[in-house]
């Protein structure tokens, strides 16, 4: 790929930004750069275009303190694959030491730099200060988390005697970058490993969990999504998943980069630690690879795993899906809602314009009138909350069935105050919340059927408004009240069997470690699960309209177009699956909207579902 390389005033290192499509160059961030006093942030680089390609220029023999410091910081947002470019701007003994995988720091804008003195003729060392306010940070698992406070540090100049020249000595470790560069340079992917608690009903299965991470948008990003896949789990999720990758496993020295060949097929070579295990467990190792890259190399259709010389298995990626599975294999049979009678009636998944259809089952054929519902993820059982929100029913979706005893009562005052919709886990376990402010609690019924066992919550602070259990079963989304705000919060569910004084023979499930998905909105209305990682959220900024938006369960924003707006959203639901249309109940009643078209109306009816 080709470029010309440009210059901006004399002395001033620049950036060169090409098409990789059509070979344009792009002058990136032209203005006029002092050679003293304060540096601004500049957002200086096109915003998310994946062809673009974005090189760094070293500094030269005559640039000032002012211009070293901003060449070092627009070399950070380059596309250099090991920042050899930004290590010219270091003397030799600040770059053996500074890492800038580390964490890479994200700010609201570029980051300023500020000299903490008016350089002088005959100086021979500096100070800048590098601030801003910032956004988020990714760690060295390249895991994202949303942040904020002001950013302060310091960066130190000195001049080679010899030469005169001046470069870094003390730099942060890290990279620091604007939001925008930050966008331009990095994309998230999911990588998979497998439900270490979950047994998806009775399935041989394992399930598959995203874990998305952070990587380097154009330098070789199958080969950094293989080596993390293969160093394991972030931190959050490490409790509840597991790798069949041996534990210390890694590519084969001077393995890479991993490119698929002319049949799509890409061979993994790994180390020694990987030469023993059996075919069952390369299946599932390949099948971690296959599922990891499916979002990243479309190209991949197979992995060869290879270790000592010889091939340890093969899979393709529809092998995969008989090897384990994950919620966006799932594809649900119908959609499920109210009808004006309130009882649960149900139309072929995408489908438009189709009649609802009674559900099989006391649910939807009895006397019961129901103002929320949750469909069990293989359609076979349903649970529904009563009218008035104190009673929670649950019932076979089949012809015949009865309605027994409510599984679980409320005793809170007013309908708001009672249960929340239910959700079904991957496990067949119905999760509730009891909103009484007298008795607030997260409950879990294995099966469906079980005594209600209540879910430890530490660090909760709020109310429950809203439950959705993802489809790995590993992971709940929580719409939390506290005062006047209502946040969506994802936490881990842990689970442990009886204690060991053999005093309870019943599973301890707790969900710990809520973290904010949606840190900028105060008021969170509506709520679902819509991907592996994805959820689609429903609420309203401090002072702003409500809208709808995609939310990753790190709390960052994937790089796709948001649902076309809707006005009066009080509930949706969207499958694991693409294919299956957003649902949404809003003042127009059932909506649905295809993929790429506009809001279409369905029926008249509430509280739409899927299975889940």
């Amino acid at each position: 790929m080709g470029g010309e390389r440009v210059r901006r005033g004399r002395g001033t290192p620049a950036r060169t930004v090409a098409y990789a499509a059509c070979g344009a160059v792009l002058l990136a961030g032209c203005a006029s750069m002092p050679d003293s006093g304060d540096l601004r942030g500049v957002e200086s680089t096109p915003r998310k275009d994946t062809q673009v390609r974005v090189y760094a220029m070293p500094p030269s023999d005559d640039a000032t303190p002012a211009q070293i410091v901003q060449g070092f910081l627009e070399a950070l947002t380059s596309d250099d694959a090991d920042y050899k470019t930004a290590r010219q701007y270091l003397t030799p003994e600040a770059s053996k030491y500074w890492r800038p995988e580390q964490s890479t720091t994200v700010l609201s804008d570029g980051p300023g730099a500020r000299a903490d003195r008016e350089p002088r003729e005959d100086s021979t060392a500096l100070t800048y200060t590098l601030t801003g306010t910032k956004f988020a940070t990714v760690d060295a698992q390249q895991a994202y988390a949303p942040a904020s406070g002001q950013y302060s540090e310091l960066v130190r100049l000195v001049k080679d005697d010899k030469s005169g020249q001046w470069r870094i000595d003390a730099v942060p470790q890290g990279v620091v970058m604007g939001k925008s560069d930050f966008q331009r340079n990095y994309t998230s992917f999911n990588k998979y490993y497998f439900a270490s608690n979950v047994d998806v009903n009775g399935s041989s299965l394992p399930m598959a969990v995203a874990d998305p991470v952070y990587v380097r948008r154009h330098v070789d990003p199958t080969t950094r999504m293989v080596r993390s896949l293969i160093s394991g789990p972030t931190s959050w999720l490490d409790p509840v998943v597991r790798s069949s990758f041996p534990t210390g496993t890694q590519l084969r020295e001077g393995a890479g980069p991993l490119t698929p060949d002319d049949r799509g097929t890409l061979t993994v070579p790994l180390d020694d630690r990987a030469s023993e295990i059996g075919t069952g467990r390369c299946e599932e190792m390949a099948a971690q690879l296959l599922f990891t890259l499916r979002g990243l190399s479309p190209a991949v259709e197979e992995v060869e795993l290879r270790a000592d010389g010889g091939q340890l298995c093969s899979l393709t990626q529809d092998g995969a899906e008989t090897v384990a599975t994950r919620g966006a294999l799932n594809q649900p049979d119908h959609l499920y809602f109210l009808d004006r009678e309130h009882k649960l009636v149900r139309i072929a998944a995408g489908s438009a314009g189709a009649d609802p259809e009674a559900a099989p089952g006391a649910l939807g054929q009895g006397e019961q009138g129901l103002r929320s519902v949750a469909v069990a993820r293989d359609e076979r059982t349903a649970a529904g909350v009563a009218l008035n929100g104190q009673e929670l029913f649950v019932s076979a979706l089949a012809q015949g069935a009865t309605l027994g005893e409510p599984v679980l009562r409320s005793q809170g005052k007013t309908e708001q105050d009672r249960l929340t919709p239910p959700s079904w886990d991957a496990q067949g376990g119905l999760w509730v919340a009891d909103r009484d402010p007298a008795r607030p609690g997260l409950y879990l019924l294995p099966q469906g059927a079980d005594q209600p066992l209540q879910v430890r919550t530490p660090g909760l602070e709020g109310r429950i408004r809203a439950v959705r259990v993802a489809a790995d079963g590993v992971r709940i989304a929580l719409v939390v009240e506290k005062g006047d705000e209502r946040s969506l919060l994802v936490g881990r569910i842990e689970r442990s069997g009886p204690d060991e004084a053999g005093s309870s023979e019943r599973t301890t499930v707790t969900v710990v470690e809520l973290r904010s998905a949606t840190p900028e909105l105060e008021q969170v209305t509506a709520m679902s699960w819509a991907g592996d990682s994805r959820l689609v959220v429903v609420g309203r900024e401090h002072g702003g309209v409500e809208q709808m938006k995609y939310v990753e369960v790190d709390g960052s924003t994937p790089d796709v177009p948001p649902p076309a707006a809707l006005t009066g959203v009080k509930a949706l639901t969207a499958a694991g699956d693409e294919n299956a249309p957003l649902v949404a109940y809003s003042v127009d009643g059932i909506v649905r909207l295809p993929s790429g078209a506009q809001w279409q109306k369905v029926t008249q009816g509430t509280a739409p579902v899927y299975p889940g």
